[in-house]
C-alpha cells in the first residue's frame, strides 16, 4: 500500500508538470462552425458494446484487474482512443503503475501520432521513476507536437524533471534529445535555455553559461536566455554582461530589474541595487514595492534622507491611490478593522513605518523614531516592534534600560518567551558583550532544548570567546539535528583553519558546506582561506578572488587582500583592502588584519 500511495503521489506531481507543458505549448485556435458535420460512425458492434458494459459494472463491483482487461481488450480491437484512455485511468484509479503503463505503450502501438498518449506515457515513466525511458518518451511529444507549440513545450521540461534525485543524469540524457530542436531556428533559444536549466540543477555552470551566452548572441532581447543568466548570476560573474546587455536591448523590463537588483543586494552590491530600483521608480511609479525596496537599500548605504524622501513618496502615492498595494494572505487585507475598530495597515505600509523609523535613528531623531513605531499596529510585528525600541534605546548608550523592556514585554504569543531571549541575546551581542550574550543563549537553549538555531547562536558566541570545545561541541550537535545545516559545517570548518588546527578536517567540514550550498561566496571564501593555511596560495587567491567578484564582503575582501600581501602583490593587497575599508572601516577583522600586517593605505 505504500508504494502504491508514493506512486499516486508520484503521479499527480507529474500530472500537474504535464498540465504546465500542454498549458505553456497550447494554441488559441478560433473555429468556424461547419454547415454540415461529418458522419463518424462508430466502431462498436453488439459484443464490443456487450464487452465494454461488462467492463464498467465489473469495475463498479471492485473487480478492477477483471475490468480494465476488459476495456484494454476493446481498445485494442476497436483501436479507439478514448478505449486506451478510460483503461490507463482504470489501472490509475487501481494505483498500479504497470499496468497503467501496459495501457499506454498499447496505447501508443495503436496510435503513435497520438500527443495525448504520448503525454500519457511520460507521466507514468515519471511516476514509476524510470527516467532514462521518461527522457526517450519527451522526444516523441516534442516531434508529436504543433511546430508552434514546441518551444513552450521543451521551456517547461526542466520543471517536469525537477523532482528527479539524479540531476546529472537528467541533463545527460536530456542533451541528445534537446539536440535536434538545437538545430531548429524555431525551437532552438527554448532547447538551448531548458538544457541550461537542467545543466544549472545539475551544477555543470560553465556549460550552462556557454549555452546561455550562445542563445542571448542569436537574440540579445530574449527573455528565456537572460532569465537563465540571473539564475547563473549567482554562482558566476561571467553571466552578468548577458543581463547587462538584455537590458539595453529592453530598458523598460522592470520586473527583470527589480530581481536583479535583489540579486545585486544579496552580493552586498547596494548602490549598483539601488540605481535599478531607481530606474524602476521613474518608470513605473504605481509599483509598491520597489520604492520599498529602494527605502531600504538607502538605509543599508546610510543614506537616510534619502531613503525618508523615497518611502514617504510611497506612502504619498499610497494615500493617493497612486500605488496599488496587494497585501499577502498572511497579512490583513486593506479596510480590515483592528481591535479598536480602526483599519488594520496593508504589509507595505507597516514595512514603510519601520524603514522610516530606521532612517530617523540613523539621523540621531530617536523621539520621531518611536512616532514611526507607535504606527505600527499589527499584533503579527510586535517582536519586531519590540527588537526595534530596544534597539533604539541600546543606540542611545542605555543598553541595561533596552534589556529590562525586553524581559517585561508581556508574551504576547506562544513563541514570545523563546523570541524574547533571542532579542536580549541580538542587543548583547550588538555591544560585544559575547559572555553575557553566550549565557542567555546557554539559558535559552535549557528551556528550548534541541532548537538548532539557537544552538547555532550561541556556538558562535563561543567562538568570539575562544571556546573551542564548547563551539565544537554545540556545532556538532546542530549538524546531528539538521544534517543539512550548511552554515554548522562552514562555520566549524572555517574556525578550525582560522586557527591554523586539524587543516585537512576543517576543508573537508568545507568542501561538504559547499556540496549542500553550491556556489555561496561565504563558504567559497572559507574553502580559500583554509587553502591558504594549507599553503596552496595560487588556489586560495583564485578561490577568493572568485568569491569576492560574487560578493564584495568586507571579510572576503580582508582574506583576500591577506594572502595577495603574502604573495608579494602589494598594490594588488591594498586596492582590496581600500575597498573593504571604504565598506565597513570599523570591521573587527579587517583591522585586525591592517595591525598585523602593518599595511599602510
Amino acid at each position: 500500500m505504500r508504494a502504491q500511495s508514493s506512486f499516486r503521489r508520484a503521479a499527480l506531481a507529474v500530472a500537474c508538470s504535464l498540465m504546465l507543458i500542454q498549458h505553456a505549448g497550447a494554441r488559441a485556435q478560433e473555429t468556424a462552425a461547419e454547415p454540415t458535420a461529418a458522419v463518424n460512425n462508430s466502431r462498436l458492434n453488439a459484443p464490443l458494446f456487450y464487452q465494454l458494459l461488462l467492463g464498467e459494472m465489473e469495475f463498479r463491483s471492485g473487480e478492477t484487474v477483471a475490468a480494465y482487461q476488459l476495456i484494454l481488450d476493446a481498445a485494442r480491437k476497436s483501436g479507439d482512443e478514448s478505449l486506451f484512455r478510460r483503461a490507463s485511468n482504470m489501472a490509475l484509479q487501481m494505483r498500479d503503475g504497470p499496468l497503467a503503463l501496459a495501457a499506454i505503450q498499447a496505447w501508443r502501438g495503436a496510435a503513435p501520432k497520438s500527443l495525448e498518449a504520448s503525454r500519457y506515457e511520460v507521466q507514468i515513466l515519471m511516476a514509476l521513476q524510470r527516467t532514462p525511458e521518461a527522457i526517450t518518451a519527451v522526444g516523441s511529444m516534442i516531434t508529436l507536437s504543433p511546430p508552434d507549440e514546441r518551444p513552450g513545450v521543451i521551456s517547461a521540461l526542466p520543471r517536469l524533471f525537477a523532482r528527479t534525485k539524479d540531476a546529472k543524469q537528467v541533463a545527460q540524457l536530456a542533451e541528445p534529445v534537446l539536440a535536434p530542436w538545437m538545430n531548429d531556428p524555431a525551437t532552438r533559444p527554448s532547447a538551448q535555455v531548458a538544457l541550461g536549466r537542467m545543466l544549472i540543477a545539475a551544477n555543470e555552470t560553465d556549460r550552462a553559461l556557454d549555452l546561455v551566452q550562445r542563445a542571448h548572441a542569436q537574440d540579445p532581447s530574449a527573455d528565456g536566455p537572460a532569465l537563465l543568466a540571473l539564475e547563473l548570476l549567482a554562482t558566476t560573474a561571467q553571466a552578468e554582461p548577458i543581463v547587462t546587455d538584455y537590458l539595453k536591448a529592453k530598458p523598460t523590463a522592470s520586473s527583470f530589474r527589480v530581481v536583479y537588483a535583489r540579486i545585486l543586494s544579496s552580493q552586498q552590491r547596494n548602490a549598483e541595487a539601488a540605481e535599478q530600483l531607481e530606474r524602476v521608480t521613474h518608470d513605473e511609479p504605481n509599483l509598491g514595492a520597489p520604492w520599498l525596496g529602494l527605502g531600504a537599500l538607502y538605509i543599508e548605504l546610510k543614506q537616510p534622507a534619502q531613503a525618508a524622501t523615497v518611502v514617504g513618496e510611497y506612502l504619498k502615492r499610497l494615500k493617493s491611490g497612486g500605488i496599488t498595494v496587494d497585501a499577502p494572505a498572511a497579512a490583513p487585507s486593506v479596510g480590515a478593522d483592528d481591535e479598536d475598530g480602526e483599519p488594520a495597515a496593508p504589509a507595505g505600509v507597516t514595512q514603510a513605518y519601520f524603514l522610516m523609523s530606521r532612517a530617523a535613528a540613523l539621523q540621531q531623531d530617536y523621539a520621531g523614531a518611536e512616532e514611526w513605531l507607535n504606527k505600527v499596529t499589527d499584533p503579527q510585528q510586535a517582536m519586531d516592534v519590540l527588537l526595534r525600541r530596544a534597539t533604539l534605546l541600546a543606540d542611545q548608550g542605555k543598553l541595561q534600560k533596552a534589556l529590562e523592556l525586553v524581559r517585561k514585554a508581556p508574551d504576547t504569543s506562544p513563541d514570545a518567551p523563546r523570541d524574547k531571549l533571542n532579542i536580549e541575546a541580538q542587543l548583547l551581542t550588538n555591544a560585544k558583550q559575547w559572555a553575557a550574550a553566550e549565557a542567555v543563549l546557554a539559558k535559552a537553549n535549557q528551556r528550548f532544548p534541541n532548537d538548532s538555531d539557537l544552538l547555532y547562536q550561541q556556538s558562535m558566541m563561543a567562538e568570539k570567546l575562544n571556546h573551542i570545545e564548547d563551539m565544537e561541541r554545540l556545532l556538532r550537535r546542530v549538524i546531528e539535528l539538521r544534517p543539512d545545516h550548511y552554515h554548522a559545517y562552514n562555520a566549524l570548518g572555517y574556525s578550525l583553519a582560522d586557527r591554523n588546527m586539524r587543516l585537512p578536517e576543517a576543508k573537508e567540514l568545507i568542501v561538504k558546506a559547499l556540496s549542500l550550498a553550491p556556489g555561496e561566496p561565504l563558504i567559497t571564501d572559507s574553502l580559500g582561506w583554509v587553502e591558504y593555511r594549507l599553503g596552496r596560495r595560487d588556489v586560495a587567491i583564485r578561490l577568493l578572488e572568485h568569491a569576492y567578484r560574487l560578493r564584495p564582503d568586507v571579510e572576503i575582501g580582508t582574506h583576500l587582500g591577506e594572502v595577495l600581501w603574502t604573495e608579494g602583490r602589494r598594490d594588488d593587497a591594498r586596492r582590496v583592502l581600500r575597498e573593504a575599508r571604504s565598506r565597513d572601516a570599523n570591521n573587527d577583522v579587517l583591522r585586525e588584519t591592517l595591525a598585523r600586517l602593518k599595511v599602510d593605505l
